[in-house]
């Protein structure tokens, strides 16, 4: 069983109509939550949205088995969307992240704000600076070296969180049990 954070990066909210220009995702140990290896961050810059899905395919090995890429992350159904949008698109074996196990930490993080949607983003909950818009101005200018930096920066706290949590809900079990 192999734990991934995954997330991407695009030009927008649209999968119709908007590109994916990163997809990142680095191993998770199981236990601890902490990164293993390298984050691996395929660029479209370098090559071509196509060839980042292809990539990924290949690297992740995530058609291989449910049980192969479980993928971690926040609000999982925007990657899912573009995702299954795009390798159909290109005519490649469709991407589906949200038909096997996965992690999602975004009802936890509405959950710690008392329920509510707005003020429940990852940004919100950890040290995570910006949005997805300061990345598609980012994307304007040509400044990749701000992209990779901001995807460092979100991966990080991500993981941060999650090692927190996994840390944290065990207790919050027992107390509940009580």
């Amino acid at each position: 069983m192999a734990n991934y954070y995954l997330d991407i990066e695009t030009t927008g909210l649209n999968p119709e109509t908007c590109k994916i220009i990163t997809i990142q995702f680095q191993e998770l140990d199981r236990f601890s939550g902490e990164a293993k290896g390298e984050l691996i961050i395929l660029k479209a810059w370098e090559s071509s949205e196509r060839e980042i899905l292809e990539r990924f395919i290949r690297m992740s090995g995530i058609l291989e088995s449910k049980w192969n890429f479980i993928p971690h992350g926040y609000n999982l159904k925007f990657e899912h969307d573009f995702l299954m949008k795009k390798t159909e698109f290109y005519g490649l074996p469709k991407i589906d992240i949200l038909g096997g196990p996965f992690v999602d930490l975004h009802s936890i993080g509405i959950m710690m704000n008392n329920g509510q949607f707005k003020g429940s983003g990852l940004g919100d909950m950890t040290e995570k600076v910006g949005d997805g818009l300061d990345v598609l101005e980012m994307w304007t200018f040509d400044a990749y070296d701000k992209i990779e930096k901001y995807i460092r920066k979100e991966t990080s706290e991500y993981i941060r969180f999650y090692i927190w949590l996994k840390k944290r809900m065990p207790e919050l079990l027992k107390e509940f049990r009580k």
